[in-house]
């Protein structure tokens, strides 16, 4: 029965992947690592041109955040940066333009549910447990810093 159930298990295991095309590993982390590579350039662009408009330090680093999370949520708006995703896989999630995606498409998908329960609650279905986790680890270090200052 083992013998005729492992080959029961061969024949699906072929028939799924009749439907699944083969993986492109060298194409796939080709594009990964030129759109993160271009979206990171833009990030750059815009750290040089505040930089050379007199913005430094925090001030500098916070503005080109800000610029480049509003980009990724205007694009993520308009459903262009859904297709840079679909195309670029990881190398559009990592950044921080990514992050921005994975909180604003949420409440774009769920709009239509109300103000609260759908853009409001939705909006951090996939960004939470990230958010939640950077606070707690900041709490605890926060902690651990001033019980080790005592």
């Amino acid at each position: 029965m083992t013998g005729q159930k492992r080959n029961y298990n061969r024949n699906y295991i072929a028939y799924v992947n009749s439907f699944d095309p083969p993986t492109q590993h060298f194409k796939t982390v080709f594009r990964a690592f030129m759109v993160g590579g271009f979206i990171c350039c833009v990030g750059q662009f815009f750290r040089y041109l505040l930089e050379y408009a007199g913005l430094t330090g925090d001030e500098l680093a916070g503005t080109v955040s800000v610029i480049l999370i509003f980009l990724g949520t205007f694009l993520t708006g308009l459903g262009v940066y859904d297709r840079i995703g679909k195309n670029a896989g990881a190398g559009s999630i990592v950044p921080i333009t990514g992050f921005a995606n994975s909180v604003a498409s949420p409440a774009i998908e769920f709009k239509t549910e109300g103000f609260v329960y759908g853009m409001a609650a939705k909006m951090f279905v996939v960004a939470g447990p990230i958010i939640v986790f950077g606070v707690s680890a900041g709490a605890a270090v926060g902690l651990l810093y001033w019980l080790l200052a005592l």
